[in-house]
């Protein structure tokens, strides 16, 4: 009886390391596929990068051409953002981003564009009716 439930022992512990076997097999082969997403990923990255860096020196060739401060716009964009950022913090329901949609146009960001619309909570624009 006892060489009997050794080898069902056995054969349990050898059907076991088999099922381990065959879950690190698979594990081994997620982590190759992830290492090539991750290489490919890196390289798509650095391409992005090098691009980002060649649009970014041609726009401020175009904006020094048309005389537009890039300094003054980058930080311009930094406090809407920080404003944006601000406003869905507050979770106010009247707060208006500053984001798409603002008033004005690229050119002259400063100036309302002409609207219908009136802000309740600041009682400015015009009305049409």
């Amino acid at each position: 009886m006892g060489l009997g439930s050794t080898t069902k022992k056995i054969q349990t512990i050898a059907d076991k390391a088999e099922q381990v076997y065959a879950q690190v097999d698979e594990v081994r082969k997620q982590l190759e596929d992830l290492r090539g997403k991750v290489d490919t990923t890196h390289e798509t990255v650095e391409t992005l990068e090098v691009r980002h860096e060649q649009n970014r020196a041609l726009l401020e060739a175009l904006a020094e051409e048309q005389g537009i401060d890039v300094e003054e716009v980058i930080t311009e964009a930094a406090i809407d953002d920080a404003e944006t950022a601000e406003n869905v913090e507050s979770e106010d329901p009247n707060a208006a981003p500053d984001e798409i949609g603002e008033e004005g146009t690229p050119d002259e960001p400063d100036e309302p564009a002409p609207t219908g619309s009136v802000d309740a909570d600041e009682g400015t624009g015009t009305e049409t009716s």
